[in-house]
C-alpha cells in the first residue's frame, strides 16, 4: 500500500510516517519546502504551493489513500489576517487536492482528514459523540465546520471520506503539552478559570495509530480522536505538576486576565468539550495510553 500525506513533517504526521514504516506502508508526502524533499522508495516528497494552486501531480502515483493533516497552527496570535490564514490553509489545500484528483487519473479510494473537537459547543455538562449536530458558534467551531464540508466533497468523486476530530494532543515534542509544562517547571503553573472545563486529550502515538486503524480497516465517517478518560483543566494541571515533581502555588488564573493577554484566542484555554471515544473503541481500536498518568509518564 502507498499513501499520500499532507502535513507529514508536523507533530502528528511525523508519528504517522514512523508507524507507516513499521507497517510497510509506503509514503508520498506533499511539502511547501523544497529543502524537505526526499526521494527514497518508501518515502517520496513532492512540492506544492496551495496559495498559488500549484501541485506536483506525480504525488498521486500508485497512491491508494490520502491522510490530510495540513493546516496553519491555531496557537499563534489570532489577528484578523491570521484568522484568514487558519481557515484558508485548511480550505485551499482541501480544494487543491479535490481538483487534482478530479482532473487526474488515479486510484485513490479513501481520504482520512484531520478535524477538531472544537466543532463541539462549549459545555461543562454535555458528553459529545460523533452524532452531535450542534456546532460551536466560536471562530474555531466555524473553521472546523467549513473544513469538514470541504472534505465531504471528496465523496462526489466516489472516494470514501473519514474525519478524525482531534482533541488535545499530548507529546513533549510539540503542541500544547510543552507550553503547559513550561510555567509549571518554573513554579508558575496554575489552572485556568474555574479549572472545571473538560479537556479531551489523546497521546500522539495513539492518535497516529488511530489514523492507520481507520486506513487499514477502511472505516468511513467521523471518529473522535480522543482517549477514553477526559479530565478537567484543574486535574490535568495537577497531573503535569506531579509528573514534573513541581508544586502548584499560584491561584487559578482568571479568564479576564487571559482575555487581555491573548484576546479571542484565550478560548483555547477556557472552552470545555467532554468528548466520547466509544465509537472509536467499538471498532476494535485499543488505546495504549488509556489514562492521563500513562500518557504523561511516556513523555516525562
Amino acid at each position: 500500500m502507498r499513501i499520500l500525506i499532507t502535513g507529514a513533517t508536523g507533530l502528528i504526521g511525523t508519528e504517522i510516517v514512523k508507524q507507516c514504516q513499521k507497517n510497510n506502508i509506503a509514503v508520498n508526502y506533499l511539502t511547501t519546502s523544497k529543502s524537505k524533499l526526499s526521494n527514497s522508495e518508501n518515502y517520496k516528497g513532492f512540492y506544492w504551493d496551495p496559495s498559488n494552486n500549484q501541485i506536483d501531480k506525480d504525488c498521486l502515483d500508485e497512491v491508494d489513500a490520502i491522510i490530510h493533516l495540513v493546516g496553519a497552527s491555531i496557537s499563534k496570535c489570532w489577528t484578523e489576517a491570521y484568522k484568514k490564514t487558519i481557515l484558508l490553509s485548511r480550505i485551499q489545500t482541501s480544494q487543491l487536492l479535490f481538483d487534482t484528483l478530479k482532473n487526474t487519473t488515479n486510484q485513490v479510494k479513501h481520504i482520512i482528514s484531520a478535524s477538531a473537537i472544537g466543532i463541539y459547543p462549549n459545555s461543562l455538562t454535555n458528553y459529545y459523540t460523533e452524532d452531535t449536530t450542534e456546532v460551536s458558534t466560536s471562530f474555531l467551531g466555524q473553521v472546523v465546520k467549513q473544513w469538514e464540508q470541504a472534505v465531504d466533497a471528496f465523496s462526489t468523486l466516489n472516494i470514501m471520506v473519514s474525519k478524525v476530530r482531534i482533541g488535545l494532543v499530548l507529546s513533549s515534542k510539540g503542541g500544547a503539552l510543552p507550553e503547559m509544562a513550561k510555567p509549571i517547571k518554573f513554579g508558575m503553573g496554575a489552572a485556568f478559570g474555574s479549572g472545571k472545563q473538560w479537556q479531551s486529550w489523546i497521546h500522539v502515538t495513539d492518535l497516529a495509530s488511530l489514523f492507520l486503524h481507520i486506513l487499514i480497516n477502511e472505516l468511513e465517517g467521523v471518529y473522535n480522536g480522543v482517549a477514553p478518560n477526559p479530565e478537567t483543566n484543574s486535574y490535568l494541571t495537577k497531573a503535569i505538576a506531579k509528573q514534573l515533581k513541581r508544586p502548584l502555588l499560584l491561584p487559578n488564573i482568571p479568564e479576564f486576565a487571559m482575555n487581555l493577554i491573548l484576546g479571542e484566542m484565550h478560548i483555547l484555554l477556557f472552552e470545555s468539550q467532554r468528548v466520547s471515544s466509544q465509537k472509536t473503541e467499538d471498532t476494535g481500536f485499543n488505546f495504549i495510553h488509556y489514562n492521563l498518568q500513562s500518557a504523561l509518564q511516556a513523555e516525562y
